[in-house]
């Protein structure tokens, strides 16, 4: 996934990545090599809006005037000048499915924004990705 989003041949979006946690650090890893600036959005225990959009400010290192509300959110990924990219920027949101399952509105919210940024950045010399890593099945190959 992450090797097709480096050479090209995906689009830059919100994609579901079928993956366990040691190939997509070593994509992660190919990604910086590459200038990609990498955020690796943790979503463990997240259950709700406001610890997400804690978890959120801690990830993307966000300026200490972030609003921690949807807005804020997108006004800050449509931005990120205190972290600049020189080839683009790649979000990987892992346990994504925690605050899908408790509070399925904020998740659906969360990935707007995610869109929104991706379309602010398309077409860009730092487009975005969001991948959202899901545990691979034996068998599975990438989404």
């Amino acid at each position: 996934m992450i090797e097709e989003l480096l050479t090209g041949r995906r689009e830059p979006g919100v994609h579901s990545w079928a993956a366990d946690r040691r190939e997509a650090a070593r994509g992660v890893t190919e990604a910086e090599r590459a200038g990609w600036r990498v955020f690796w959005l943790d979503g463990a225990g997240v259950r709700d809006k406001r610890t997400l959009l804690t978890r959120c400010a801690e990830e993307f290192a966000l300026p200490s005037y972030f609003g921690h509300n949807w807005d804020a959110l997108q006004d800050s990924l449509r931005d990120l000048s205190w972290t600049p990219a020189n080839c683009g920027y790649l979000v990987v949101y892992d346990h994504w499915g925690e605050l899908a399952d408790a509070d399925p509105a904020a998740h659906r919210t969360l990935v707007d924004v995610f869109e929104t940024a991706v379309a602010h950045w398309r077409n860009t010399a730092t487009p975005m990705a969001v991948l959202l890593l899901s545990p691979a099945e034996p068998g599975a190959g990438d989404l």
